[in-house]
Parts: C-alpha cells; sequence; structure tokens
C-alpha cells in the first residue's frame, strides 16, 4: 500500500501504468474504487498513461484527516499531492460528483499544468436546496432478478440506480457501496458543515480538451445546472445520457468507455 504524507492528512493511493498522468477523484463517501472501476476498462488497450488512483480524506484507507474541516482544505490536501506526486508535471483530471468540484477547484489555480479534464456526474452547485434535479426514477428493470433480492438490496438500489439489473448492481456494491462501507460519517457531516469553497470557482476559461458526462434521470446532481458553467469550457464536449443516474459510469458502460476514448484522443491531439 502506498500512502503520501501531506500537511493535513495520509493520502492512500495507487499507480497503475506509465506516461502521462491521470488524476482521478472519486465522489463523496465511496473511495478510489469508484475510480478505478469504470476507468481501468478504458486502458485495457491503450499505453502511455500513468493513473493515479486516491482515496479522498476521511474515505477509503486515507488516515489523519482530523485537521481538515471544510472543502477549502480538502482542496489543499489533494493539491499537496498532486504536486507531491507529479512535481513540475503536466496532468490530466478526472472528477466524478464531488471530485468534479475539487477539480473545478484545481484548476483554478493550476490550469497551466493540467492538459484536460474530465467530469462524471459533477456536483456543480453544493447546496443541495439550490440544485436542479429530476426525482429519482426507475427507467428499466429485471424483474427476474430483483425478486431474488432482499427487501434492505432493493430498496438501496432503487434508491440509487435509475437501471436495475445484475450487472448494475453487481458492479454497483463492488464499486460504490464497497467503500462506502469504510466512509468516516462523522467527518464527512462536518465538511459538509463548510462544503461550499470560500472562493467562486468559474471565473477562468478553460480551452483546453473536456468531457462532461450527465446523467439525464441523475436525481443527486442533476444535469441542468452544468449548462451555467459550459461557456467556460470552449473545448468541452457535453454528453446528457437517457438511462443514467448519479451511477452513469455504471448504467451506461458501452458510451462511457467510448466517450472517454474520444476524450482521451482529443487530448494527444492538443498536446502533441
Amino acid at each position: 500500500m502506498s500512502f503520501c504524507k501531506v500537511s493535513k492528512a495520509n493520502i492512500y493511493y495507487e499507480i497503475i501504468g506509465n506516461g502521462t498522468p491521470i488524476v482521478m477523484l472519486h465522489g463523496y463517501s465511496p473511495d478510489h474504487q469508484l475510480m478505478k472501476g469504470c476507468m481501468e476498462p478504458v486502458f485495457a488497450e491503450r499505453e502511455g498513461w500513468k493513473r493515479i488512483y486516491i482515496d479522498l480524506p476521511g474515505m477509503g484507507k486515507t488516515t489523519d484527516y482530523e485537521k481538515i474541516h471544510n472543502s477549502d482544505e480538502m482542496l489543499e490536501a489533494v493539491v499537496e499531492l498532486i504536486h507531491t506526486l507529479i512535481p513540475n508535471g503536466r496532468y490530466l483530471l478526472v472528477g466524478e460528483s464531488y471530485g468534479g468540484y475539487l477539480v473545478r477547484g484545481i484548476m483554478r489555480e493550476y490550469h497551466e499544468q493540467i492538459l484536460g479534464a474530465a467530469f462524471i456526474c459533477p456536483l456543480i452547485i453544493p447546496d443541495k436546496q439550490a440544485r436542479t434535479v429530476p426525482p429519482q426514477s426507475i427507467v428499466s428493470e429485471d424483474k427476474a432478478f430483483l425478486s431474488t433480492l432482499t427487501k434492505q438490496e432493493l430498496e438501496d438500489f432503487s434508491s440509487h440506480l435509475v437501471v436495475l439489473d445484475e450487472y448494475n448492481c453487481h458492479r454497483y456494491t463492488n464499486e460504490v457501496l464497497a467503500g462506502q462501507e469504510n466512509a468516516d460519517v462523522g467527518f464527512l457531516e462536518k465538511i459538509q458543515k463548510g462544503y461550499s469553497f470560500s472562493f467562486p470557482v468559474d471565473e477562468i476559461s478553460f480551452p483546453k480538451p473536456c468531457l462532461f458526462l450527465l446523467g439525464k434521470q441523475d436525481s443527486m446532481v442533476g444535469y441542468k445546472d452544468a449548462f451555467a458553467i459550459l461557456d467556460k469550457y470552449p473545448r468541452a464536449a457535453f454528453t446528457i445520457l437517457d438511462k443514467a443516474g448519479h451511477n452513469l459510469q455504471i448504467e451506461q458502460a458501452n458510451l462511457f468507455n467510448s466517450l472517454m476514448y474520444e476524450w482521451l484522443d482529443r487530448v494527444e491531439e492538443f498536446r502533441d
């Protein structure tokens, strides 16, 4: 196991592959398994990329994070880790949900070093009450499979997925729930009191290849709020997928992979 000691945390990370670094930031309460589960298939036949998966403070195996009290300090810890692992280098960022919010925070100060960014169901508005979101809904279900579940399993899957079948539920269990079981709930509740950055995050224009993947049925962060920042990303592909909630990377796995391939193609063309 590898850890990087920064000022306010001892951050767990995994590195796979060699080449241009890509830092993967998961969402709120899971751990690096979420990003590893969806991103490693993208690189199964693609070389030249160093994938850096981390456990955000309060989640996964990361320790010694008690001095972090809000998202500003969470961001500071992530930036310090990046600058330790990638000193004076260029890199890409991929952020899911809250990780996407952190990506925007990093881009604000370090946009020159960043070659591109991908956002998976990104958190745009930290204040839950201010978000524009659709109601939770089920758009497709395998009734034969659902009949094998316990009442608790069915309730949990129905609350977090919009396509209920064996494949999606299996991946959700292994990539999302498995990480959430290790989350420090008390710490995360504390961070949510300072969930918003103390500064505006979308002041600059970022003219490098980006990708926004949004779920039409995402009842957690929605998709409509992302339109407000689209003009800040003139080289962004902006895709809203049907049959996709907040776990878009699982529910639309084939499209997810294809769109990630295309984004990496654009990054390579831009970089070279």
